[in-house]
């Protein structure tokens, strides 16, 4: 089925009953940087006037950065790297609606896909509805951490995130850059997190440094060491992270700048966790990177009052196509 640029596709929509999202499977004819941050999928629960899920079509199904790659987890996946699927279960009490709207600027020529879902389930009092939320800072600001998840208020579960990285390597040459701590604010928690890591690398369960590898709950399914590209993904089935009255996620960006490098970085310089410094000759310093996620989480509300989705034009700026990754 085509889909024209400014075109809107329902790809499910059930009235008047409960039930539970299943599986989703999709292929769409250009897999193309502009195409998987162009499209955006929604997802509306119970009536609700804004979706839960408003996030581009590729980052929705696991993977950044506008491009593709081959791996499987326990949510999403890919088997040979050009097709979609989503196993997150979604369920609803009163009624649901998908919708695909191409705001690529371009003819989407065919796309295929199910969705698969049951009828009557018959949910308890503590259901959460499923919520999925797409950032991009492209620089992110020194002294301040991504946000992973902004602040949301209500009962509900951080399940993770799949993130994108592109380096700046006008500013930071091929130098790491993956030395930031997740944090996670919940229920209350103010300067201090109640959960925090130390590293991108630790995070998704690798150590020194990120290779392509892919597991069911965590991964890096790029790893384009020579254009400073990464996408990874940590996802908490198993250690689930639950929160009674809000939450928040954060991730720093922090990297490894040697005694060849410190002299060319841009000034001023913060050190982590030491503040601004003039002159050092090595250590763990603030960066300015290009950063982006896909978060997903529970919540005891069909609406989450996050901001809604970025601009095409923001989403898309500054993407290149490549091969997928196999």
């Amino acid at each position: 089925m085509p889909i024209k640029a400014g075109e809107r596709l329902t790809l499910a929509e059930v009235r008047g009953s409960s039930g539970t999202v299943r599986r989703i499977w999709a292929v769409i004819t250009d897999r193309g940087p502009a195409m998987l941050r162009g499209l955006k999928i929604e997802a509306f629960w119970d009536g609700a006037t804004t979706p839960a899920v408003s996030v581009p079509f590729g980052d929705f199904f696991g993977t950044g950065l506008g491009r593709m790659a081959r791996f499987e987890s326990a949510l999403f996946s890919s088997p040979e790297g050009r097709s979609y699927n989503c196993m997150v279960p979604m369920p609803f009490r009163s009624g649901m609606k998908i919708v695909l709207t191409n705001e690529s600027g371009k003819d989407l020529e065919s796309i295929y896909y199910d969705v698969d879902y049951t009828l009557g389930d018959k949910h308890g009092p503590n259901m959460l509805y499923f919520h999925a939320h797409w950032r991009r800072e492209n620089p992110t600001q020194l002294q301040r951490d991504f946000e992973l998840l902004p602040h949301v208020k209500g009962r509900g579960r951080y399940l993770g995130a799949n993130i994108g990285m592109i380096a700046n390597r006008e500013r930071y040459g091929q130098t790491w850059w993956g030395e930031g701590e997740i944090k996670v604010y919940l229920d209350g928690d103010t300067a201090l997190p109640t959960l925090s890591g130390t590293g991108t690398e630790d995070y998704i369960g690798t150590s020194y440094g990120q290779s392509r590898f892919t597991n069911l709950y965590q991964g890096c399914q790029i790893a384009d060491a020579e254009n400073m590209q990464y996408c990874f993904y940590r996802y908490h089935v198993p250690d689930p992270v639950w929160f009674s009255r809000e939450a928040r996620v954060t991730i720093q960006q922090i990297g490894y700048a040697g005694k060849a490098a410190f002299p060319t970085l841009p000034k001023p310089v913060y050190r982590a966790g030491k503040g601004l410094v003039e002159a050092d000759k090595s250590g763990l310093n603030e960066r300015q990177d290009d950063w982006s996620s896909c978060t997903y989480f529970y919540l005891d509300r069909p609406e989450n009052g996050l901001p809604p989705l970025a601009a095409p034009e923001a989403r898309m700026k500054g993407l290149a196509a490549y091969p997928p990754v196999l």
